[in-house]
């Protein structure tokens, strides 16, 4: 949602778990960067698609969109120091006094907010906001798209056939309301949130960093309404939002006493939408917009044009990213596990990376779907991907060949429908599909599989995450913070979060589900890590999904703008910490 239109989470890196950021490939990295930064101006952000997926901070789940909101609109509990390096992984207090206090072995988690924290209207922010924020997570049939899976599986709240007894602030029932008021609570005086939950959660002051827990005003909320423009609590508030820019302006009531980690350096931030993807290129080449940045990454070919040139050393980023690129098989319609297979080994893995810049620029052929960045929880899977017997660059045609002749009698209808009227992949807009989708039609042709193409303009994973969503679909993953307990589960577990695959009716996924959950309770991270190695390899047999790449991202900017780094949890550059030499 996103950082790339097939992307979703960002890797975040902290103390419960290791991510090799050693790993991690800067190039030109850092703008020239002044004595002393300088505030006004405009910031514009260059972008191919008619709007962001999301602006209510409950529903926010991409990790570019994550880094551009809450750097400039919306503040949350915790956060990540927004600096370069390591440190820019640590988390630290944002719109709490600290980064929450655990107790009952981390079945409790207490935060304390700021005081002179406000809304735009200037309302004073207190808990019950940030109670009220929480309990629109529980509203799943009007809030969606947000990382709510984890509230509903973690406060302590009743369940009846795997659901929450509440069922969020519009519709609910009076034991719901008990149930939600005795799991979030707050201090006589409202500045203290308090969170019961049903298991102990280590890490669960790294969910706080996202806006499904920050303060929204009961009377301001308007339901899926809200998304349009939600109230500001960061140092921009949003005055025009349409399809042809989001525009932001300071927010007044916003104070930096309040603030430690944003500086509100331009005048106005705004995201230009719309614009055709090789117009952006060349703006960049031209530096014509001087104070604009490309907000999708330069196009496959142009990007030798920015990386070898010295005139871009300085405006510049090729950076091995936190995701995993895949194809989620929508199992409800694809049951099939041979052709799922078939399409698996037929893929062309070469042609698609190279189209997309070869190892420089794309990254490289994945093993699974844990990224190699989440370093103690990765190993090949050596079911799929380099390492594994069967696997071959250009593809396995006679691997795959063999899976389809299997299906043609164990899955008769389906194979029918393939090879027929055959398989249709939803994919995002992008100027790129018209390469790409003949090399794909190809790959799959060689065994008889015909690729129909969905192309969706706008809202990619809003409406994919709907019963909407064909057959196929292209995704991405990263974790949402260092630890594979936010990865395998939400993609393939019965009680994920953002299970693309939908494979709930698979009988494979029921003990799937139950080791997922061991390897959640497990406290002891080395048996843990080999608990979710052994699930990713578990996930590539069952092939719920097509992994094919573990990627690299590239950004590029124009000349004006200064102090743009890599930001490591994010994946992106600090939007928020961007300035603008006059």
């Amino acid at each position: 949602m996103s950082r790339f239109t097939t992307l979703r989470r960002s890797v975040a890196v902290a103390a419960v778990g290791s991510l090799a950021i050693s790993t991690l490939v800067v190039v030109g990295a850092q703008s020239a960067t002044a004595a002393t930064p300088q505030t006004g101006g405009i910031l514009t952000f260059l972008e191919h698609t008619p709007r962001l997926d999301h602006l209510d901070p409950s529903r926010i789940y991409t990790g570019r969109d994550l880094a551009f909101m809450n750097s400039f609109h919306t503040r949350t509990l915790t956060a990540y120091n927004p600096v370069p390096g390591k440190a820019g992984a640590n988390l630290v207090p944002d719109l709490a006094t600290n980064t929450g206090i655990p107790s009952d072995k981390a079945k409790t988690w207490k935060f304390t907010l700021r005081p002179g924290t406000t809304f735009q209207d200037g309302k004073k922010i207190t808990c019950k906001d940030v109670k009220y924020g929480v309990s629109r997570a529980f509203a799943t049939d009007v809030i969606t798209d947000g990382p709510s899976a984890y509230l509903l599986s973690w406060l302590d709240i009743p369940q009846v056939d795997g659901n929450p007894i509440y069922t969020g602030p519009y519709t609910n029932t009076p034991a719901g309301v008990a149930a939600y008021n005795k799991a979030v609570s707050c201090s006589s005086d409202n500045r203290t949130i308090t969170f019961k939950l049903s298991k102990s959660i280590a890490d669960f002051n790294y969910l706080a960093t996202y806006g499904i827990i920050s303060p929204i005003q009961k009377s301001k909320d308007t339901g899926d309404a809200y998304d349009l423009k939600p109230q500001a609590t960061g140092p921009y508030k949003i005055v025009q939002n349409d399809k042809t820019q989001l525009r932001m302006v300071r927010n007044k009531k916003w104070s930096k006493a309040s603030d430690p980690i944003r500086t509100p350096y331009p005048d106005e931030v705004i995201i230009k939408f719309g614009l055709d993807e090789e117009v952006i290129d060349q703006i960049m080449l031209a530096d014509s917009e001087p104070n604009a940045m490309n907000f999708g990454g330069p196009l496959p070919t142009n990007k030798e044009k920015f990386f070898t040139s010295s005139e871009f050393k300085n405006r510049r980023m090729n950076n091995s990213d936190p995701y995993t690129r895949y194809w989620a098989f929508n199992v409800s319609k694809m049951p099939c596990l041979e052709i799922r297979a078939a399409m698996y080994f037929s893929y062309d893995f070469k042609a698609m990376l190279d189209y997309d810049g070869g190892p420089k620029f794309a990254g490289s052929y994945a093993t699974g779907t844990i990224s190699p960045l989440l370093a103690t929880d990765y190993a090949p899977t050596k079911v799929i991907g380099p390492g594994s017997p069967d696997f071959k660059e250009s593809g396995n045609v006679a691997k795959a060949q063999s899976y389809m002749d299997t299906a043609k009698t164990k899955c008769a209808a389906e194979y029918t429908r393939v090879t027929t009227t055959g398989v249709t992949i939803d994919v995002p807009q992008s100027a790129t599909l018209n390469d790409t989708i003949p090399i794909m039609q190809a790959a799959y042709a060689r065994v008889g599989i015909k690729a129909n193409f969905n192309i969706i303009a706008s809202g990619y994973y809003s409406t994919i995450n709907t019963d909407k969503q064909n057959d196929v679909s292209s995704g991405g993953w990263g974790a949402d913070w260092a630890n594979a307990s936010t990865v395998l589960p939400e993609l393939y577990a019965s009680f994920g979060g953002w299970n693309l695959s939908k494979n709930q009716a698979d009988p494979a996924v029921k003990g799937f589900s139950k080791r997922a959950q061991a390897a959640i309770s497990e406290t002891d991270r080395a048996k843990q890590a080999k608990l979710w190695k052994a699930l990713d390899k578990e996930a590539a047999r069952n092939f719920w999904s097509l992994p094919h790449k573990f990627g690299k991202a590239q950004e590029v900017w124009g000349s004006g703008l200064q102090n743009v780094f890599f930001w490591v949890p994010q994946g992106n550059p600090a939007y928020g910490k961007i300035w603008i030499k006059k």
